[in-house]
């Protein structure tokens, strides 16, 4: 098994798209065929109708991406029962053949850090994630018992730097210097990235760039040359695909560096909310991922 920016960047070659789609299972607006919004969570039937939403949502999107972004706190809200589905949906998905990036965005320090890198990253740890968000505001040491991780497996990290939230700029934007906390994050990470190239195109650590910031993400990607892009923000967000792409590219490839993530836009578009079955909703959910390839892939044609 190769670094996973390596079989990160052949698995955007071999689907043909950058684009990654998150497994959103919102408890507040699932869809009816998966038991509707305000279920009990604690109940079994909660939990199966959870079940169901991810099995049809990794048959929908199916041979038509490389990558899914399962976002963790969706299945926390089940309790023990969500996390066992977590689980069985990444082996699902990478029997498929999928990269599946856990959207945990852990971040501690010491033995705990450890704890947490061991839980969540290589396909031997209990997640089995090929990668793993992390937030950085604790500080360089937060980060690298997960960096120390994802050599020893393989893996990958995506570090929280300028976020799609509008609440990002509170911390992220404020400027030490005249240099934001944004850059300061990137520039803290460049020893990492430097020790984890291999020699490779693409690092295994990358960074979390909003498609809400494209200035932001063009000047990232000079800080950070060979850092792979976790793109959130297109779609439900506002962000248009030109936005996404910004910076996504990196300057000795001919195809992005890194992956923009749909969800919410695919996972619960009205006809997914309103599929009366099981074919009706998994018809959904490729249509709508089909929409959002051709909306980059125009994208792309148009740099």
């Amino acid at each position: 098994m190769s670094g996973f920016g390596a079989r990160l960047y052949l698995k955007i070659l071999s689907s043909g798209t950058p684009l990654c789609v998150g497994i959103d299972p919102h408890p507040d607006i699932m869809p009816m065929l998966c038991g509707g919004a305000n279920q009990d969570l604690r109940t079994q039937e909660a939990a199966d109708n959870l079940e169901r939403f991810c099995t049809l949502m990794l048959d929908g999107i199916s041979g038509q991406v490389g990558i899914i972004k399962p976002q963790v706190a969706f299945f926390e809200a089940y309790g023990g029962r969500g996390l066992d589905i977590l689980q069985s949906v990444s082996a699902q998905a990478r029997k498929a053949g999928m990269l599946v990036i856990m959207d945990a965005k852990r971040g501690d320090i010491g033995s705990t850090a450890k704890a947490y890198a061991r839980a969540w990253l290589g396909h031997d740890s209990f997640f089995g994630a090929d990668a793993l968000t992390v937030n950085p505001y604790l500080g360089a040491d937060s980060i690298a018992p997960f960096c120390e991780q994802t050599l020893d497996t393989e893996s990958g990290l995506f570090v929280l730097a300028r976020t799609s939230n509008k609440g990002s700029a509170d911390i992220q934007a404020l400027k030490s210097s005249e240099t934001p906390v944004w850059a300061h994050v990137a520039n803290m990470l460049t020893p990492f990235i430097e020790a984890d190239s291999n020699g490779e195109l693409m690092s295994s650590i990358g960074v979390v760039i909003g498609a809400t910031n494209p200035e932001d993400a063009t000047h990232l990607r000079k800080i950070l040359p060979t850092a792979p892009f976790l793109v959130p923000g297109y779609g439900a967000q506002g962000a248009s695909a030109a936005d996404a792409l910004a910076g996504l590219y990196l300057q000795h490839l001919d195809f992005p560096g890194g992956v923009i993530n749909a969800s919410r836009a695919i996972s619960h578009n009205e006809a997914v909310q309103n599929a009366e079955n099981a074919e009706d909703f998994i018809a959904a959910i490729t249509k709508a991922t089909q929409a959002a390839k051709a909306d980059i892939a125009a994208a792309i044609k148009g740099i």
